[in-house]
């Protein structure tokens, strides 16, 4: 029983894909066709977990995608992590529209997910994030990552 919820609409030549939950062994990507579409967009805000054997099922159905070009929008550090690490999990006509990016306030503990968008936080080539990202309670927050690594995929 696979722990991901996917739901696909077709409009003309562009195919949406949601996909929500866990990318593991138990996914079968196979019963999602890919193929016959100009435009694949994918909407990843809602997967929260992805392993290895998710990883190699998730580029064996990209692979299926043929010529399309894809997009992929909400990502989160989950799916950040898998584009930076991992060669062939963003297909060579992917792009990333928008991520998140974890922000982390010490003294508060708290925690914040900020959507980096294409052409307003990024570009091909460079990452300008917001001047300031504070918690619910005013405070300044840090980005929780290692922006050298995070951000490594858009310097490609």
């Amino acid at each position: 029983m696979s722990k991901l919820d996917v739901k696909m609409d077709k409009a003309a030549d562009k195919l949406t894909v949601q996909m929500a939950g866990t990318i593991d062994e138990d996914v079968d990507f196979s019963q999602f066709n890919l193929s016959g579409n100009q435009q694949i967009d994918v909407e990843l805000a809602g997967v929260k977990s992805i392993n290895s054997c998710g990883i190699r099922e998730w580029i064996k159905w990209m692979g299926t995608a043929g010529p399309a070009k894809i997009t992929f929008s909400n990502c989160p550090k989950v799916i950040v992590d898998q584009i930076n690490m991992v060669d062939g999990f963003l297909p060579s006509s992917g792009k990333v529209n928008s991520f998140f990016v974890p922000y982390y306030n010490d003294e508060s503990g708290a925690e914040k997910n900020v959507l980096f968008r294409y052409g307003t936080e990024y570009t091909d080539s460079s990452v300008t994030p917001p001047e300031a990202v504070k918690d619910e309670e005013g405070n300044d927050m840090e980005m929780d990552v290692i922006e050298a690594k995070y951000f490594k995929f858009i310097k490609k």
